[in-house]
C-alpha cells in the first residue's frame, strides 16, 4: 500500500511552533518535550537501564589523555572529564547537548561549562533562515523558585547567547557590542543529531513502551501490595465467638486483609442461618502477573531493541548464558555500535578546546569501556 493511501497517517514526533514574546522555537507542543521525555524514561526501570548503559558506553573510560581529562575548565572547578560525563548523559537521552563557552579579552576560550540540555531553546531564524542565538531558562515549566519566588518564563528571566563561533574577529565584535568583557555573556555550543533542529533521541522511539512498562510495574505493585490474599474464609453462626490464643476476638475487617503483609490470614464472616460448627472455605486470589506476561516481554524487547541492546536482553533472560566470554563479546559488540557517537562528542570538544587560551594542543580520544575478567 502506498503512503498516500494510508487512512491513518503517523503524526510528526516533534511539533514545533514559535513564541513571539520569547523569540524562541517551542520544543514540542507545550515547549516541555525534553522535560516530559526525561520523566517518562525515569518512570521506566527498563528505559532508565538502557539509557544509562548507552551513556556509560559513550563515555567509556574517559579521555585517554589524563592531562586533558584532569584539566579544570571553568571557575566552578569542573574538569574536562566531568564535563564529558555530563555531555554523554544528555546525548544518550536527548540526542544533543549544550556547552557554555566564555572568552578572555584576547578572544580565546577561557572557560567551558555544561548547560542542562532541557534548559536550552533555539531562537527564531533570521530573514536568511539562519539561527544565530539560543535562549536559556532554568525551568521552562515555570515551577522552579529562587529565594521563595517562582522563576516565571519571561524575557527578564531568560538569557540569550550567540551560537558558538570561535573566530577572534567575531568574539571581539560581540565583546565590544556587549559593552566590554564584564558584560559579555559568552556563546553556547549547541549540538543536535538533527543539525539546526531540535534533536530526537533513541528513547523517543519507544516512549509508548516505556509508559507501558511503568503501567506494568504499577500492576505488579498493586498485585503484591493491594490484592486480597487471605488463605481461607471461616463462616460462623451469628453470635458465635472465636478467639485466638490471647483471648481476643478473631474478627477482622475486610480492608485489613489487603496487601502482601496480610497474606495467609483468615477472614471470618458471621451468618445468621449457618450451622453451629464453623465452615472453613479455602480462597484463591486473582494473580494478574500471568495475564500481562506477554505484554511485559514484548515491551521489554522493544525497549532494548530501540537502543540496539538485544544482546543484553538475551543475557538478562538467560537465552545465551552468563559466561565471561559472552559478556566480553557483548561489550565489544556494543562498543562498536557507539563508536560513532563517541566520535561526535570528540569532534565537538575539539571545536572548543582547540581555541583554549593557553594555546596547548590536546588529544580528545576517548577510551572504550572494557570488560574485566577476574581470575
Amino acid at each position: 500500500m502506498k503512503v498516500q493511501q494510508l487512512k491513518k497517517k503517523a503524526k510528526r514526533r516533534l511539533e514545533t511552533s514559535y513564541s513571539p514574546t520569547l523569540g524562541i522555537q517551542s520544543y514540542g507542543e507545550d515547549n516541555l518535550y525534553p522535560q516530559n521525555l526525561r520523566n517518562i524514561v525515569a518512570a521506566s526501570s527498563i528505559g532508565s537501564e538502557c539509557v544509562d548503559r548507552y551513556a556509560d558506553f559513550i563515555e567509556g573510560n574517559g579521555f585517554v589523555s589524563l592531562d586533558f581529562a584532569e584539566m579544570v575548565v571553568n571557575r566552578y572547578g569542573d574538569t574536562a572529564d566531568s564535563l564529558h560525563a555530563d555531555v554523554c548523559r544528555d546525548y544518550a537521552l536527548f540526542g544533543g547537548f549544550a556547552l557554555h563557552v566564555s572568552y578572555n579579552v584576547f578572544g580565546k576560550v577561557a572557560g567551558v561549562a555544561h548547560i542542562p540540555f532541557e534548559n536550552v531553546r533555539l531562537c527564531e531564524p533570521n530573514e536568511s533562515g539562519v539561527i544565530r542565538q539560543v535562549a536559556v531558562h532554568p525551568d521552562w515549566s515555570g515551577e522552579a523558585t529562587r529565594a521563595g519566588r517562582k522563576i516565571f518564563v519571561n524575557k527578564e528571566n531568560t538569557e540569550y547567547f550567540s551560537l558558538f563561533d570561535p573566530r577572534e574577529s567575531v568574539v571581539k565584535h560581540e565583546i565590544e557590542a556587549a559593552g566590554g568583557l564584564r558584560a559579555y555573556g559568552g556563546q553556547v555550543l549547541y549540538y543536535s543529531n538533527r543539525g539546526k533542529r531540535y534533536p530526537i533521541g533513541k528513547a523517543d522511539r519507544v516512549v509508548t513502551e516505556m509508559s507501558t512498562d511503568e503501567g506494568l510495574s504499577n500492576v505488579r505493585y498493586r498485585n503484591a501490595r493491594c490484592n486480597f490474599m487471605p488463605s481461607a474464609l471461616v463462616v460462623l453462626k451469628k453470635g458465635s465467638s472465636q478467639s485466638d490464643d490471647d483471648g481476643t476476638e478473631f474478627t477482622q475487617q475486610l480492608s485489613t486483609l489487603q496487601g502482601d503483609e496480610q497474606t495467609g490470614k483468615l477472614l471470618v464472616v458471621e451468618v445468621s442461618d449457618a450451622e453451629e460448627e464453623p465452615v472453613v472455605k479455602p480462597l484463591s486470589s486473582q494473580n494478574y502477573d500471568k495475564e500481562f506476561s506477554v505484554t511485559d516481554n514484548a515491551t521489554c524487547e522493544r525497549i532494548y531493541a530501540a537502543f540496539s541492546q538485544e544482546v543484553w536482553n538475551s543475557i538478562r533472560i538467560g537465552k545465551v548464558g552468563f559466561g565471561g566470554e559472552i559478556i566480553k563479546d557483548a561489550f565489544d559488540y556494543y562498543n562498536t555500535l557507539v563508536e560513532r557517537d563517541r566520535r561526535v562528542i570528540e569532534r565537538e570538544f575539539a571545536k572548543v578546546f582547540n581555541h583554549w587560551w593557553t594555546g596547548e594542543q590536546f588529544t580528545f580520544d576517548v577510551a572504550p569501556i572494557l570488560y574485566k575478567q577476574w581470575t
